[in-house]
């Protein structure tokens, strides 16, 4: 499928256009959805082929607290922007995937509104849990079960018929009327697997290639595939393995993570890769040598998985998260893309990973593994790439079998010469094409 192909860029839309996340008068001021348009350019530059929008519907503050899923937000524009939007990104070649958030709503909600109001007589109290002879944090005169004890967060009730009805209408509305090509599932590991395969279903029954990727923190999660009936699904151990393994000079740690999670756990499954995102620090400011991004990210788009970059990070923009206080550091206001000599760099190994599929889809296998030396293969009928990492202060000559004696460099553009051994450069990563 089409995402399997696919190198994806995550925009926190609502915070990167400049709007205010702390509230939303329900009016639309002014059309900021416009200015991902700005963007098209240099994404295809970069050799991006799908965006992940975070939130994008109307909601009470950050995006996560819904108002109506079939309202662009009013703090990026009207829903005719968006559709404008998403027809431009087509015309590029450039697929949409969205936030689905499902598992609850905002305070604002129009279906809470009416409960708030008109309580038991309400023909919407049982698109919740509520207990009428409690009370909430807001001093309703009733209680209700909230998103992890986040009482603006109103959990829905699944089971009620009308709430699937009223989702499974909105995913519709998002297909037919803005032609998404994917829903994100927030918070997945909380969403029952019927209610994930009910959906995923639904939404490949209007468009046959959907995607649905599931948000999934920790492992172990095959049933997401199987009874869930995702494509995808995040891959936080990944990510963790990838910065941990370059901060400690311990490659094992990544190479033990790929291979219990690719090789033997999910297996033919598909996982998202990503070096950091919205919800965590990013690459520049988890790393404690800032000459490893460009590492991270080679390691990234080298291994199984559908790689998605986080806004600004590939031209090294910082933002650390730190608990009890806002994440909208990591989400800053940006007028235009800043790529500089990191963001060319990978612009280079995104082009190999675009152009070779075997990056993509290739048999993986190690070839050397120190603490800190890592080199692997991948190979298909076709073509077989080494990809060598060095992540010591010194250089490094690692001797292995190449079974070629030249290679193409594709990220410098040099030719490899496999002869007496191969010297890598202290803190490197190199792509080498090998000769067939």
């Amino acid at each position: 499928m089409w995402y399997n192909d696919t190198v994806f860029y995550q925009m926190y839309t609502l915070n990167m256009v400049g709007a205010n996340t702390k509230e939303n008068d329900g009016i639309v001021h002014e059309h900021r959805i416009l200015k991902v348009l700005d963007w098209i350019d240099y994404l295809k530059q970069l050799g991006i082929g799908g965006i992940y929008f975070n939130p994008l519907f109307s909601s009470d503050t950050h995006g996560y607290d819904t108002r109506d899923y079939q309202r662009l937000d009013e703090r990026l524009g009207t829903n005719e922007d968006f559709i404008k939007v998403v027809k431009t990104l087509h015309h590029h070649h450039i697929r949409v995937v969205v936030d689905g958030v499902f598992n609850h709503v905002g305070r604002g909600f129009f279906a809470f509104q009416d409960v708030i109001l008109n309580r038991e007589r309400s023909r919407y109290k049982d698109w919740f849990r509520i207990d009428f002879n409690g009370n909430s944090d807001y001093d309703d005169g009733f209680w209700y079960e909230g998103w992890e004890g986040h009482y603006e967060l109103v959990k829905l009730n699944l089971d009620n018929e009308e709430v699937q009805k009223y989702i499974m209408d909105s995913i519709r509305f998002w297909i037919e009327h803005f032609n998404i090509d994917g829903i994100r599932l927030d918070v997945s590991y909380l969403l029952p697997r019927w209610f994930m395969a009910k959906i995923s279903d639904f939404a490949r029954s209007l468009k046959p290639d959907f995607f649905m990727l599931g948000e999934v923190l920790g492992d172990n999660a095959g049933f997401m595939f199987t009874e869930g009936h995702l494509n995808a699904i995040t891959d936080y151990p990944g990510y963790k393995g990838i910065w941990s393994s370059l901060n400690s000079l311990n490659l094992f740690e990544i190479a033990h993570t790929l291979k219990r999670n690719v090789q033997e756990m999910y297996k033919d499954k598909t996982l998202w890769t990503f070096v950091d995102n919205h919800d965590v620090s990013r690459i520049a400011s988890t790393l404690t040598d800032s000459k490893k991004i460009k590492i991270a990210y080679g390691l990234m788009l080298a291994l199984p998985g559908i790689p998605c970059l986080y806004y600004g990070s590939e031209w090294g923009l910082e933002g650390k998260k730190v608990p009890g206080q806002s994440d909208d550091v990591l989400r800053p206001a940006l007028d235009a893309p800043s790529p500089n000599d990191l963001t060319r760099l990978i612009k280079h190994m995104i082009a190999a990973r675009n152009e070779h599929p075997v990056l993509r889809k290739g048999a993986f296998k190690t070839l050397i593994l120190t603490n800190r030396q890592w080199v692997f293969e991948r190979e298909n009928e076709d073509e077989r790439i080494i990809v060598a990492i060095n992540i010591d202060d010194q250089p490094y000559t690692a001797h292995f079998n190449a079974r070629c004696g030249l290679a193409d460099d594709l990220i410098t553009g040099k030719v490899h010469d496999f002869g007496g051994g191969s010297e890598l450069l202290p803190c490197s990563i190199a792509y080498w094409l090998c000769e067939r």
